[in-house]
């Protein structure tokens, strides 16, 4: 069976940065950079059979002038490889480009079966009634994908495989299967086939890094109920953690990638692993540059921790600081105070870690909200602030909340950078005092 797996472009909507002053622009997100776990695995469920990865992310980044638009690269691969299967995953911003791909797919030839998965797929499963769509998986599907393949090979049907839902003329009917439960954080856990993404590999590269940079999680999920994150509703609440072992055994794989960038939700959660993990790491002799998300009530309440993990290679530390305002991280749902951030500051500079603070900007905030925003994070500077926008992600509580006041339903807006909300200042103002925040910095570092 040939396989093609095809990694989605990003959106290019991004209104902070076409709104920000010139000298803002280079600390303004312009990509997520990294390697895509998840279709990784997916590639690694199948690796029997005739797997074609194709990372168009990756491609655009390496060869951003003569890359040809999505639909001719699609076809090229297709008339060179002539799949069976085409595979996509896709998160809402990017969920135009997964149709892209499978109506293009479909175009060429009608007999291909068009797969999708990914965070979308699962939160939004409703959404791909396109024609062009016949499987969608929700959830952990990279062993369901497997299943689909095999009944595919063995021509048996597709509505025995629990877990799947088909697309049959606009309507989506599940499968009536008896649930399989996956945890793929543990014992249906499979290690990402970096193999497959050697060509972009130097298109990894964060900042100014020298060396390119991989994920890796050490868990799947979140404790935590913030209201805006789609994370925890993915995974219906649970926190999946790996064991140490498997941890240690997939750094041993990344030896190419000098900076590893754990890709939880949040990196500490249950101390005593994190704690383990790092004395086996330098047991093992491991010598990386690690980028991790931490709380900011993690690092207050455990600075000991910060410190060993400093000394063995932590970096760089993202901390969703979310609002300066009590009552804002309660609406939220946060779980973590703001007076708690100053504190967390002065413990991450201490270890020699640089430290991006993230703050989201709810919709209605006017000038008198952004000077008080602007007043306190010039007070309390990190090597590096992100502004982005308080987004109602779908399948979010946030989303339910206020979904009545949505104006603005593309969804490849849908990124943190744009809008979708009407906004108590004129939008462009809004966006130009967003945009002025991104200046607002403890160094020049780009991280």
């Amino acid at each position: 069976m040939k396989i093609l797996l095809i990694n989605t472009p990003r959106s290019p909507h991004n209104m902070i940065l076409a709104s920000a002053p010139t000298e803002a622009k280079k600390y303004i997100h312009k990509k997520l950079i990294g390697p895509p776990l998840g279709l990784l695995t997916v590639a690694e469920a199948v690796k029997d059979h005739d797997v074609i990865f194709f990372d168009t992310k990756g491609e655009y980044d390496l060869h951003p002038e003569t890359t040809p638009p999505l639909k001719e690269l699609v076809t090229n691969l297709l008339k060179e490889h002539k799949p069976d299967v085409v595979g996509t995953t896709t998160i809402a911003s990017e969920f135009y480009y997964a149709i892209e791909i499978l109506q293009t797919s479909k175009e060429f030839n009608p007999d291909i079966l068009t797969v999708v998965g990914g965070l979308h797929a699962t939160l939004s499963t409703n959404d791909f009634t396109d024609p062009s769509v016949d499987i969608i998986l929700p959830g952990q599907s990279a062993h369901t994908f497997k299943e689909v393949i095999k009944a595919k090979e063995l021509n048996t049907p597709i509505e025995n495989i629990p877990g799947v839902v088909i697309n049959k003329n606009g309507i989506l009917e599940k499968s009536k299967a008896k649930s399989i439960i996956y945890n793929s954080a543990q014992e249906d856990f499979l290690f990402p086939n970096r193999s497959h993404i050697e060509r972009w590999k130097e298109t990894y590269k964060v900042g100014n890094a020298p060396y390119p940079s991989t994920y890796l999680f050490t868990s799947l999920g979140c404790p935590y109920k913030c209201t805006f994150c789609s994370i925890w509703c993915q995974y219906d609440g649970q926190y999946l953690k790996r064991s140490v072992e498997s941890i240690i055994q997939e750094l041993k794989q990344t030896d190419d990638y000098p900076i590893v960038r754990f890709a939880d939700a949040n990196t500490i959660v249950d101390v005593s692993i994190i704690d383990k993990l790092f004395d086996r790491i330098i047991e093992e002799g491991i010598k990386k540059t690690y980028v991790m998300d931490i709380r900011t009530d993690t690092a207050v309440k455990y600075p000991k921790l910060i410190e060993k993990l400093a000394k063995a290679g932590l970096k760089v530390v993202i901390c969703g600081f979310e609002s300066f305002r009590e009552e804002e991280l309660k609406r939220y749902n946060k779980s973590a105070d703001a007076k708690l951030i100053h504190e967390a500051i002065n413990i991450f500079h201490q270890n020699g870690i640089m430290l991006r603070g993230n703050y989201v900007i709810p919709n209605d905030y006017d000038e008198s909200d952004f000077k008080a925003l602007s007043d306190y994070t010039n007070s309390h500077k990190v090597t590096y602030a992100g502004y982005t926008i308080l987004t109602p992600m779908p399948g979010t509580p946030f989303y339910e909340e206020i979904k009545d006041q949505i104006i603005d339903f593309d969804l490849s807006k849908y990124n943190f950078f744009n809008s979708v909300l009407k906004t108590k200042l004129p939008l462009e103002k809004f966006y130009e005092n967003v945009g002025k925040l991104w200046l607002i910095k403890k160094g020049t570092d780009v991280i």
